[in-house]
């Protein structure tokens, strides 16, 4: 049985629209259609990782590119001198509602703690 393309990885392929920030040739980053903050932006790696505990040793060189593009990133859209958080939900109990590996980076307010 093969398994469908999640909502993610249409957005790669332009299969559904996004409002893209930044894409190089490992990761996408585009506006979350239901936004947490006044910022939040989701970056996605392009090769389909299910969850961050899935992740494995030859993930090592993509997962660092993508902490080293979230502050760009966020530098690049003004937020990095303020300062913004950036999350990873794993699995149903940590609010993984796509199962593909995505930071949340959220900005433009005071971000509260603990976060919920």
């Amino acid at each position: 049985m093969s398994r469908q393309p999640t909502l993610f990885e249409k957005i790669i392929a332009r299969e559904i629209p996004a409002d893209i920030v930044f894409e190089d040739d490992l990761c996408l980053c585009f506006r979350d259609i239901s936004p947490q903050a006044p910022v939040h932006l989701l970056l996605i790696p392009k090769k389909p990782i299910t969850r961050i505990a899935l992740a494995t040793s030859e993930d090592r060189d993509l997962l660092g590119h993508l902490m080293l593009k979230v502050g760009e990133i966020a530098s690049q859209e003004g937020y990095a001198e303020d300062g913004f958080r950036v999350i990873v939900n794993n699995g149903p109990h940590g609010g993984e509602a796509v199962p593909h590996l995505h930071m949340h980076l959220l900005a433009g307010r005071q971000l509260q703690w603990p976060p919920g």
